[in-house]
């Protein structure tokens, strides 16, 4: 008997099993409802977070609406705040759910909540349009360690006029599931700054820099335009081995440029590409993951999106992207402060040169020249005395009359003068008048002969004609000149717009060139300036003075390398071009001289 109650005691649960058991159940059950059949909470949760941001919305609407424009382009502001009933794509019966919001070519990612079918995020993302219509697409997708990312559904919605929506849920196109959104359009300048917090605003001014003219290299592209498709002149300035966390750490490389974050990742052939530009990074700190391996967290800015894979949530609606096991983890993090300190510097000084004189283009309108003059004439730096081999002869600037300055000034300047550095200053046995005649005129054989002994070809010089923009004559004179520069070609175009304006006098003469250059790194960012300033002194001599310079049309990290070496190297090549002109000057004095001696003798 003891025996078969010792049985029955091992076989049957005891009370408190059961208690503990029928607990359990009803927690579950619980549980089970509050994440899959229940939506009060989420829609609480959902109509709490938008109502909150009523009152912030209404502001910036009121603010946007007093400044409206006839030409504005739109911003459209995507609250991604919650889903439910998703599909499961996991093996568990529940799903890693991300979203990917797309606008025309912009694309972001919302970070992933794991092991949920009912997710919440409450993500912003912004987008800046040039005009409505605009189709919003939101993709779900469930995240996966090793394969690729399942689709559990998607919606398009249209936006095609100004207003909020408000909180509504969306039906997914997939098998389930309902996606609730909120979005907000309205107008906006287009001079305010379109670098928004938003993914579009670093990605939409790094394509309007590049478009502004094409780059043309001719170098091998490297890992960021083959495996991140950026554009041809990024290059890679570091680079450093890492993981990106998600799930677990996928071993990897990360790459540093002047504009943008990338890191690419090959684990189990499943591939990883994030791209961060800098100007969606609100702040990049020291971290940890799992305690002991030193990590460094990169922050993007409220509304910026993920780019490239899913990055992780935050409650503060800030989402980070988390990357470790760097060899030397503070060498990397102050080449990234450094890097990003770089980029906001060359965004300011962008800005600054696209800002107008309001000044100038006042004076301009109202044609006042002289006082024009005055304006830049104060403006010019004062050129110190050069003790160089370069400067021969007269020391002292050509001194051109202010009334002749005065006309020019007229017209539209053919170069900018506040770029210009004095490189060479010599006397010529010529008058200014004989300098035009026998160096630049178009009967003169002094440009074939110069190019010829340089080694260019496809020499193309245009006959001079007059000028409505520029005071004087203008041509083009093109040709392809050889090219010993590591990341050139053999041989690259250049392009030489030429002006030149001779006095009432013929006392005093204007040369003034912009040389064009393809083919080089960086050649579409910048314009050679040169004006050749000649002075008659005395009916056998003149004074040429020359000033150069590198005018920027954009912003670039090595403008002022670019520049010093540009001064340097022309400091030769003028000094040559001079010498040549030099000689040719004398040869052909010479040769008129012969040439009248021997019809002189014929008469008598």
């Amino acid at each position: 008997m003891l025996g078969f109650e010792t049985v029955v005691g091992l076989l049957l649960p005891s009370w408190e099993e059961l208690q503990l058991s029928v607990a359990a159940a009803a927690f579950l059950i619980v549980a089970y409802w509050f994440l899959t059949l229940g939506d009060g909470v989420d829609r609480t949760l959902v109509e709490t977070s938008a109502g909150a941001e009523m009152d912030d919305d209404e502001k910036e609407m009121d603010q946007s609406k007093g400044d409206l424009h006839s030409n504005s382009a739109y911003l459209i502001k995507v609250k991604l705040l919650a889903a439910k009933n998703l599909r499961g794509a996991n093996l568990n019966g529940t799903s890693d759910p991300y979203a990917i919001i797309s606008c025309g070519a912009e694309k972001c990612f919302s970070s992933m909540v794991p092991g949920s079918r009912n997710p919440i995020w409450r993500e912003g993302f912004n987008f800046a349009v040039d005009e409505l219509p605009v189709k919003i697409i939101v993709t779900i997708y469930g995240w996966d360690i090793i394969r690729r990312s399942a689709v559990l559904g998607s919606v398009t919605i249209p936006v095609e006029h100004e207003g909020r929506t408000g909180a509504i849920w969306y039906t997914l196109d997939g098998a389930s599931g309902q996606v609730c959104l909120h979005i907000k359009t309205h107008k906006l300048q287009v001079d305010s700054s379109r670098v928004l917090d938003g993914c579009s605003g670093a990605n939409t001014q790094r394509k309007a820099f590049a478009d502004q003219e094409p780059m043309v290299f001719h170098q091998k592209h490297g890992p960021l335009q083959t495996i991140f498709n950026l554009l041809s002149d990024e290059i890679v300035e570091h680079s450093y081995s890492c993981a990106l966390e998600r799930s677990f750490l996928y071993h990897g490389r990360i790459y540093i440029s002047a504009w943008n974050i990338c890191f690419h990742s090959n684990v189990f052939s499943k591939q990883i590409k994030v791209t961060v530009p800098f100007g969606d990074i609100d702040e990049i700190k020291r971290s940890r993951h799992a305690i002991i391996n030193p990590a460094i967290t990169v922050i993007l800015r409220v509304g910026a999106g993920g780019h490239g894979v899913p990055p992780l949530g935050n409650g503060d609606g800030k989402v980070r992207y988390k990357f470790a096991s760097f060899w030397n983890r503070n060498h990397v993090l102050r080449n990234l402060q450094h890097a990003v300190q770089k980029y906001h510097t060359m965004f300011e000084a962008e800005k600054k040169e696209r800002e107008p004189s309001t000044l100038l283009d006042f004076i301009k309108e109202k044609q006042q020249p002289a006082l024009l003059y005055f304006v830049k004439e104060k403006k010019m730096p004062t050129l110190p005395a050069h003790s160089s081999s370069s400067f021969r002869g007269s020391e002292s600037q050509s001194n051109i009359s202010e009334e002749f300055v005065a006309k020019i000034e007229q017209f539209q300047p053919f170069i900018k003068e506040e770029v210009l550095t004095r490189i060479y200053n010599d006397v010529f046995p010529c008058t200014a008048e004989q300098f035009f005649k026998f160096v630049l005129d178009d009967g003169s054989t002094f440009t074939n002969e110069y190019h010829t002994a340089r080694k260019d070809f496809n020499l193309i010089v245009s006959q001079w004609h007059a000028s409505s923009e520029y005071n004087g004559q203008v041509r083009d004179v093109k040709y392809r000149t050889l090219c010993n520069f590591p990341l050139c070609p053999p041989d690259i175009p250049v392009t030489e717009l030429q002006h030149t304006f001779l006095s009432a006098d013929k006392k005093n003469l204007v040369f003034e060139t912009v040389q064009q250059t393809e083919g080089v790194p960086f050649a579409s960012y910048f314009e050679a300036h040169c004006r050749w300033s000649v002075e008659t002194v005395s009916e056998s001599s003149c004074t040429v003075d020359i000033t150069f310079g590198a005018y920027f049309k954009k912003w670039c990290l090595l403008q002022s390398k670019i520049k010093s070496a540009a001064v340097d190297d022309n400091k030769k090549v003028y000094k040559i071009r001079l010498d040549a002109a030099r000689s040719y000057i004398t040869k052909s004095r010479t040769s008129n001289i012969a040439s009248s001696s021997a019809v002189t003798q014929e008469n008598n």
